[in-house]
């Protein structure tokens, strides 16, 4: 019925609770080997989540704690539910729901296990899997289940069993008041539902459905029977019957037809915990007793009305449970000793109490509504939209709904206190007064009968004041349920959760409880296992103050399986009967293997130390030694003694020969050793361990230079190194930050005297070594390939070279190595997609070019520039390879002006009616270098730069130069025009003509000539001056009469609007296409009105009339809705009869434009609405589709459109979706799933 209208809150975990964790690090058995946790402190069992049952948990508890209703349901016994066992046999009438809940039922009394599933009863219901996870109202399924118990009881002694716990009867009377005749109609219930908009508490929904009488009168007169006229009457209603459990459903949600939207009400609506249904009965003869009633459970729903999660409070009535204070409570003893009231702390968090705070402190006792904001502020320090609008909605609205304390002027510029408003932090009177019985007071008076929360799969303890926080807010009461004062259980029921519950369940719990056991026993065996790695002292040696095995085998330890659980000493006396041979003490320390050895920590002196506390479960190697000394060597001990494995590298000069004894010698000449220190030996004590003279130099590699820091030039094989200063040598390895792996340099003073290393500062530069140190150059003449050809084409020559040899050397020994003609050559690098790049500069080194060694550069023809010039390449009238690609080398200092010439030389071009112009990141001709004056350094232009030479003189500075196209689609004004007469209105128009237009093609363009005009003139002097040229000879027309559109990609896109604006505020630039359409009338468009094509459907016919313009003025109201509102307007039509769709060109699809989109629970109403944005964009000249719903129900496709989607679907194109359907998918939301319980045929004959 409510379809997803409940579905859980994403942050409220739906099908998280339940879910079991586990914390030991190194001995987690598998998910599915974990038994289920016992139950908490509480005593109590929760229900698991199957993802979106929470509603059906919720009631489930409720029905528990109802003892009357669990005696009878275990008061039925196999002989009339029959078993379970035989569900599945042909013939068997088996009534599995009453069986399945017994189940349940006695799982939540007897087995302990935090929660149970609802797994089987569910299955009983008829539900698959994936109905566990749909979400419904816990009020549809009170009535719902009710039913199908009802009928799987048919036949059973308990087939009165709802009829006698919930059923009451309500009598509606109208009397006549004229012959005082009165005619009764009686109507069962098993639940009151009672109305919340409005209303501030559950006695006065009450006092409106059974005490005040409504009057037909006037208009709304009643006919009597007996009068046989129409005559005044009063219609009330009255409780007949009561049941001894009253359950009541409040209205919480409401739909706002305004807004066309739902809503929770959320305001104030207290309801008491003991109430007298006397006046509100037809018969109030008997006791008091007959009509008290008490709360025992209240189920909440937290959330909004698009989604929510269920929990319940209940009141332990039988002592089952085990009550203990909540840990967030205050002592009892300061909550009763309250200070008086002009003492009491504001709580900030309750807005009733602030609001009424600032007002009583007003003399007046009333403050202007425009100021309570700001006095809300100035008491809070903050906003009440910041603080509580999220809560409880705007201001005014949270003023009305607490009209018991709260007065409003009708004009709403005023609000007052009442007369005695209650105080900011004392009772509600809704919850106070009521015979005397409030929260704190009943709380002191029933301290047997204590109130848990039950949120599935989690029951903790709270205190019977909690629940007037369900009064109000997102999260408050959605149903209550009350039982008779007088209904009183027997003294053996009382802390005893056997009573009644058939000897069978008993027997079916204990063997539950015996498993669970010895699963529970079997996993905390199994998960206390650890696999220790014992390392015997005797198969290591220390060095370098790490432990390094003496072979292979020894390295990775003993291993040992042991329970955690057990002490030091039971692991010491496991060793010591392991290793028969250890003579002397044992001491047994944690230890790590690192990269540099094994490494000890702390020893494990205490013996009475379980294991799991000594932490060896998250660091399983333990060392077995004497705790002194290793082969007469003492360790250091501890985490600041940590060994670190370094990189030794030395120069090795001799790199053939120690290659051939089998060092480590790399391609850099460099020998490489790893060498293992302490990380709390100084840099000087690794000098010293490594047998280094005092002078040597130790060093670091920098950051990056393995490659990455290392100059232009140097080729792969350099590296740059930071010598350590002299007040580095004092400080630790860990001071200094060298961690594993890092590589440490160590030179004697006399290396610097070689070739191989350069010392700038304290930075030391390793260079490549001679064989590393070449370039290799490929000829390559024009249009050939850089892979290589025929002849010399692509022949390579490696050429020697260092970081300072000059590319010109470069470049003459690879023209002799190649034996090529004499010409001019030039050498130009490759980038990593094989591109060529601009010619490098041959009186530069190859680390000045930032040519790097051992790459390959290209040999070409031409003229290699100098240090001042640009090489350039240019292309006459098009971009390459439509235009021819040349070369050319022109100084730095060169003005456009200059460039330009010196490009139509070498072409052999002559005429001043040129100009360059830029390619731009589309590789397409960009614009114009309007400056001819100026250089080509000022105008940004680069070495490799493509310029275009293009005919044409360039527009004067401050000039544009622009094409003028005119739109030949006349302009449709016409007025408001009806189309609401079954679509034979305008029908003269001709269907062919209007199938023709609906087609939505873009409207016929005419070049029409070229304008040259100012930045600085006004689009009405644009306009002007079009109206000159010479297709506009025959025109009368003012240039009001004109409309201007910017053009992209030859389409009209954009209406210029300001007629005195100047085109530079347009944003109008030179080689800009501007659109002319010639108008019936003077326009001038504001920055809001929006040009659109409207087009009316046929009805019943896949057709449009013709299209008509519509100026809609989008600042007034810029959402679907006020669109809606000017198209019913402009066709005299009803706004609620019209459908509105924008029809997208590219995809051939109408999207609808829906005024009355959901919002999600966290977002709200904004700027987001308007159709100016995101999704829909609308602009001028977009064609919009508009149906009378009235007499049309056909889709918004035109045949062709149909069509057209139908071979786009067949090239494997998406054709989209409209905007309603694209939101609904991605909100994901699960279909609407009516709430049902299937239940098998019984009769009242038994089985």
């Amino acid at each position: 019925m409510f379809g997803n209208l409940f579905e859980e809150d994403g942050e409220e975990g739906e099908g998280g609770e339940g879910g079991y964790s586990n914390s030991g690090a190194g001995r987690v058995a598998k998910a599915g080997d974990e038994p289920p946790p016992p139950r908490g402190k509480s005593k109590l069992c929760g229900i698991l989540n199957q993802g979106g049952t929470c509603y059906l948990n919720s009631l489930l508890q409720t029905l528990l704690f109802t003892p009357e209703f669990r005696d009878e349901l275990f008061a039925l016994g196999t002989d009339e539910l029959g078993c379970l066992e035989d569900k599945d046999k042909p013939g068997a009438k088996v009534r599995v729901i009453p069986l399945e809940l017994q189940r349940l039922f006695a799982r939540l009394l007897l087995v302990n296990q935090q929660s149970a599933s609802t797994a089987a009863l569910t299955e009983s219901f008829g539900w698959n899997s994936s109905q566990g996870t749909n979400q419904h109202d816990v009020q549809e399924l009170n009535r719902i289940l009710f039913s199908a118990l009802e009928n799987s009881l048919l036949g059973t002694s308990g087939s009165t069993l709802i009829r006698r716990l919930y059923h009451g009867t309500i009598v509606n009377s109208i009397s006549c008041k004229e012959c005082g005749n009165v005619s009764q109609r009686q109507e069962d219930f098993l639940d009151l539902t009672v109305c919340v908009c409005g209303l501030s508490s559950l006695e006065e929904a009450l006092r409106n459905m059974f005490v005040e009488e409504e009057l037909f009168e006037g208009n709304n007169l009643y006919r009597c029977g007996v009068c046989g006229r129409l005559v005044t009457a009063g219609k009330s209603a009255k409780l007949r019957k009561l049941p001894p459990f009253l359950t009541i459903s409040l209205l919480r949600f409401s739909f706002d037809f305004a807004k066309c939207e739902r809503y929770k009400e959320t305001g104030h609506y207290s309801f008491p915990l003991t109430i007298n249904l006397r006046p509100f009965c037809e018969q109030t003869g008997g006791g008091d007793a007959d009509y008290h009633y008490e709360l025992f459970s209240v189920i909440i729903h937290k959330g909004g009305c698009y989604g929510g999660h269920y929990h319940v409070y209940i009141r332990d009535i039988e002592c089952l449970g085990c009550w203990e204070p909540p840990e967030d409570d205050d002592d009892d003893d300061n909550n009763r000793r309250k200070p008086p009231k002009a003492e009491q702390q504001l709580n900030e968090n309750d807005p009733l109490g602030v609001l009424t705070a600032i007002i009583d402190q007003e003399p007046s006792k009333n403050v202007r509504l425009d100021q309570l904001g700001q006095k809300l502020m100035e008491k809070i320090g903050s906003s009440w939209s910041k603080t509580f609008k999220k809560d409880h909605g705007p201001i005014v609205k949270f003023l009305k709904s607490h009209s018991d304390v709260f007065t409003l002027a009708p004009n709403c510029t005023h609000v007052a206190l009442k007369a005695e408003p209650p105080g900011p932090v004392s009772e509600h009177p809704a919850t106070a007064g009521l015979e005397g019985d409030t929260f704190s007071q009943q709380e002191r008076q029933q301290e047997g009968s204590h109130w848990f929360d039950l949120n599935d799969s989690t029951v903790t303890s709270i205190r019977e004041s909690d629940i007037k926080k369900q009064f109000q807010g997102k999260e408050s009461a959605y149903m209550l349920f009350y039982r008779k004062r007088q209904l009183q259980r027997p003294t053996e029921a009382l802390r005893s959760s056997h009573y009644k519950v058939p000897h069978h369940l008993i027997q079916m719990a204990r063997e539950e409880n015996h498993n669970l056991q010895q699963m529970r026993e079997e996993y905390e065996a199994r998960n206390n296992l650890v696999e220790l790695r014992l390392h015997l002292a005797s198969s290591y040696r220390l060095v370098n103050g790490a432990l390094q095995s003496i072979s292979k085998e020894s390295s990775a330890g003993t291993p040992l399986i042991f329970d955690c659980r057990k002490t030091v000493g039971d692991l010491r006396l496991a060793i010591y009967q392991k290793e028969e041979q250890w003579d002397g003490d044992i001491a047994l320390t944690l230890a790590k293997m690192l990269p540099a050895g094994l490494h000890l920590y702390d020893t494990l002196a205490d013996d009475a130390v379980s294991l799991l506390g000594a932490g060896v479960t998250t660091n399983p190697d333990i060392f077995v030694w004497n705790g002194r000394e290793i082969s007469g060597a003492s360790v250091l001990t501890g985490a600041e003694w940590e060994p670190v494995l370094l990189t030794v590298v030395r120069p090795s000069l001799e790199g053939a020969a120690s290659k051939e004894a089998g060092e480590n010698v790399g391609s850099g000449g460099l020998k490489k050793e790893a060498v293992a220190f302490a990380s709390a030996a100084t840099l000087n004590d690794v000098q010293e361990t490594l047998g280094e003279p005092a002078g040597s130099l130790l060093c670091q590699e920098r950051a990056g230079g393995k490659g990455g820091a290392r100059g232009a030039g140097q080729g792969p094989g350099a590296s740059a190194w930071r010598a350590f200063p002299s007040d580095d040598m004092s400080r630790t390895l860990k001071e200094l930050s060298l961690k594993d792996g890092d590589a440490l340099l160590v030179l004697e003073p006399q290396s610097l005297d070689s070739g191989m290393f350069t010392l700038n500062g304290d930075v030391i530069t390793v260079l490549t070594p001679s064989d590393c140190r070449w370039l290799q150059v490929q000829f390559q003449p024009y249009g050939c390939s850089l892979a290589g050809g025929n002849g010399a084409e692509g022949r390579k020559v490696r050429v020697p070279a260092a970081g300072d040899t000059v590319l010109r050397e470069v470049k003459e020994r690879a023209i002799n190595e190649l034996r090529l003609p004499g010409a001019e050559y030039c050498l130009r690098s490759v980038d990593g997609t094989g591109k060529l790049l601009p010619p490098v500069c041959e009186d530069l080194c190859v680390r000045e070019a930032g040519v790097r060694l051992t790459t390959t550069v290209v040999l070409c023809p031409g003229r290699a520039p100098e240090a001042s010039q640009l090489f350039l390449h240019f292309a006459v009238g098009a971009a390459p390879p439509a235009g021819i690609e040349m070369d050319i080398n022109i100084e730095k200092s060169s003005t456009v002006k200059e460039c330009l010439q010196a490009m139509l030389s070498a072409i052999g071009i002559e005429g001043s009616c040129w100009h360059l112009r830029r390619l731009d990141w589309c590789e397409e001709v960009g614009e114009a270098l309007g400056d001819e004056d100026a250089s080509l350094s000022e105008m940004n232009v680069t070495s490799g730069d493509t310029l275009i030479v293009s005919e044409g003189r360039i527009p004067p500075k401050g000039f544009l130069e622009m094409s003028v196209w005119m739109r030949l689609d006349p302009v449709s004004m016409a007025t408001n025009v009806n189309h609401n007469d079954n679509g034979h209105a305008g029908e003269q128009a001709g269907e062919a003509d209007a199938a023709s237009q609906a087609n939505s093609h873009p409207p016929e363009l005419r070049r029409v000539g070229q304008v040259e005009i100012s930045v600085e003139v006004s689009l009405e002097d644009l306009k002007t001056q079009v109206l000159t040229l010479p297709a506009f000879k025959y025109e009368r027309r003012p240039a009001a009469f004109l409309r201007v559109w910017k053009m992209e990609a030859r389409k009209p896109v954009r209406i210029l609007r300001g007629n005195q604006d100047p085109l530079r505020k347009l944003n109008i630039t030179s080689g800009t296409d501007i659109c002319v359409q010639l108008l019936p009338k003077e326009e001038d468009l504001g920055p809001k009105e929006i040009a659109l094509s409207v087009r009316m459907g046929v009805p019943g016919k896949r057709r449009y009339w013709p299209p008509q313009e519509l100026i809609w003025d989008a600042s007034r109201d810029s959402t679907a809705a006020g669109l809606r509102g000017a198209v019913a307007q402009f066709y005299g039509l009803a706004a609620g009869s019209v459908v509105l769709a924008k029809y997208q060109p590219h995809k051939q699809v109408w999207e609808e434009l829906c005024w009355s989109r959901q919002l999600s629970k966290r977002k709200k109403r904004s700027k987001a609405d308007s159709l100016l944005g995101a999704p829909f964009h609308l602009k001028d000249g977009d064609v919009i589709g508009v149906k009378n719903v009235l007499i049309d129900n056909k889709d918004f496709n035109t045949q062709e459109h149909v069509e057209g989607q139908a071979e786009r679907q067949k090239k494997g194109e998406s054709t989209g979706a409209s905007n309603c359907t694209r939101s609904q998918n991605k909100a994901a939301k699960k279909p609407e799933v009516a709430l049902s319980i299937n239940v098998g045929i019984f009769s009242n004959n038994g089985l």
